[in-house]
Order: C-alpha cells, then structure tokens, then sequence
C-alpha cells in the first residue's frame, strides 16, 4: 500500500513546480491548522511554556506563522524526491564551506550540529556537494522497509552518507583506526528528546529544564574533533542559507557539557528571533529529570 500511494500521490506532487506546490501548500495550511487541527494541543502548551512572557494573541500568531512553514516543509520534502542537484543548489546554499577546508586539507574530520529549524530534510539533499568534507547523517531507521528505503535514496542521492544509531559508535572507531579514511562531516540533531534521560545532558532551554541529546560532545572529545553550530536560515520562500559557526577545535579542553550547552544556546537563540521555523509539533519536554542525576 505504502508503494502504491507514493508512486500515484508522492511522485507526481513531487513533479509540480515550485509555484504549483506553494499553492498546495496553502491548501495543506487551511486543513492542517483550521480544519484538522493538527498538534494544536501540543504546538500551543509549547509555546506557552516556552514564551511565558508572550500574551495568548501573540502566541496565537506565532503558531499561525509556524504551520505555514511546516506545510512549506511538506511540500519541499515532497520535491526532495525528484529536485535536480542544479535546483537544490540554488535553492539551498552553504553560506560558507570554505571554513571547514583547513580541516579537511589536515586530515581533521568534524562534527557540525543543529536542530531541526528551517528545511533540514533540504540540509540533507544539498549539503555534501557543497563542503569537502564527506557528509554523514545519524538517523532513526523507519519502521516500514519501502519509506526506509525512499528515505535513505532521497537523502543520499548526492552523496550524503545514511547512518543507523546503533551503527554509530563502529563508524567512529573503525574511521579513526584507519588513516585513509577520508575526513568526515558528521551531522548530529542535538535538540531531540532522549530516548534514555539517564543519559542526557540537563540544563535550562527555552526556560525549562530539559534533556539534550549528547553524542555531538561525547564523540568529538573522544575522537578530536572540531565542532560546529550549523543554522538553516530562511532567506524567502523556498529559499535557505545554511551558516556555519566555529565552536571550537580543541574539544578535549572544554568542560563537561560546555560544548553542547553552547550549541544548545545557540538554537535557543535562534529560535528566540523568529520562533516560527523550530519544529513545535514535538513534545520535547516529555521527560522530567531523574532525582539522582
């Protein structure tokens, strides 16, 4: 069934122009905020919690703005399936790769880490033809083989390499006990809830107590890597600039959490300027922190 409805509803929607998927997009907004409403319940009690300062109008507006955004999202994943590597290009720029070719001219592979703002799902299509660096994406293996499989020939198409989690600490070892291996980008998704809060790292976002996933630090000390916040801007429509932002190439020497306390700062305060394009739908502050940690 699953085949069945991408080859006669994904793909021909993926086959539209961009101004005939904008308009579907509208559509999508329409049905997904005012008729379905779609996570309302969980979008409003985040921004409540997150914006405390905010009145119920204000945020009532930012939710607004956000749901336009995401069904621009839906629409952008769709094309991801059939988009050209000349229309992602133009479409999704690397403001600045040249910082990481010293890196990669050394031998030093790096770890880049976000959150899921802006196009990620374009972050992924469009990034390894633009730095030097191999990419490499830690990812959540699908439940259903056929989306798995769409997923990882989407994503991968021009050059992004698919990593499953439970394959991530092999990938690392083997790299670093191989000196052929050619330099690495590997992306981390710092703002994910954990799946163990045991295991997270806990501190104060967007005002809350919250669990922050803790591969990107825990494997660039390990490993000595240099690490980078990466941010996806939204210049128009269907146009994005992603930046990269140094944090620091001598990872060993930052104290424990520093490193992905300042990457969490550094999402925080995007999405402080413009919280409308931060993935509200999710309930990220599922879990409390445990009374020994």
């Amino acid at each position: 069934m699953t085949a069945v409805l991408y080859t006669l509803f994904v793909l021909p929607i993926s086959r539209l122009p961009m101004r005939a998927l904008y308009l579907l997009s509208d559509a999508f907004f329409v049905l997904i905020f005012y008729v379905l409403r779609y996570r309302r319940r969980v979008v409003e009690e985040n921004l409540a919690r997150s914006f405390p300062e905010k009145s119920a109008a204000e945020r009532v507006v930012i939710a607004r703005d956000f749901y336009r955004h995401f069904c621009d999202l839906i629409v952008e994943s769709f094309k991801s399936f059939t988009i050209s590597d000349a229309e992602i290009r133009a479409r999704f720029r690397v403001a600045n790769p040249e910082i990481l070719v010293p890196f990669f001219e050394a031998g030093r592979s790096v770890v880049l880490a976000g959150g899921h703002y802006n196009n990620w799902e374009w972050l992924a299509v469009a990034l390894r033809q633009q730095i030097p660096h191999r990419a490499v994406a830690i990812y959540k293996p699908l439940s259903n083989r056929f989306l798995e499989g769409k997923m990882r020939e989407t994503r991968g198409k021009y050059g992004l390499e698919m990593l499953p989690m439970r394959e991530v600490p092999a990938f690392f070892r083997a790299a670093a006990a191989d000196p052929r291996t050619v330099p690495y980008a590997m992306i981390f998704g710092s703002d994910q809830s954990p799946g163990d809060p045991r295991k997270a790292h806990w501190m104060t976002f967007l005002g809350q107590d919250t669990g922050v996933t803790f591969g990107a630090e825990k494997y660039a000390k390990e490993y000595d890597l240099p690490i980078f916040f990466g941010v996806i801007r939204k210049v128009s429509r269907g146009k994005y600039l992603f930046e990269l932002q140094p944090i620091t190439d001598r990872p060993r020497e930052a104290a424990p959490g520093a490193l992905i306390e300042e990457v969490t700062r550094r999402l925080e305060a995007e999405i402080r300027q413009d919280p409308r394009y931060w993935l509200w739908t999710h309930r990220r502050w599922k879990h409390r922190r445990p009374a020994d940690v």
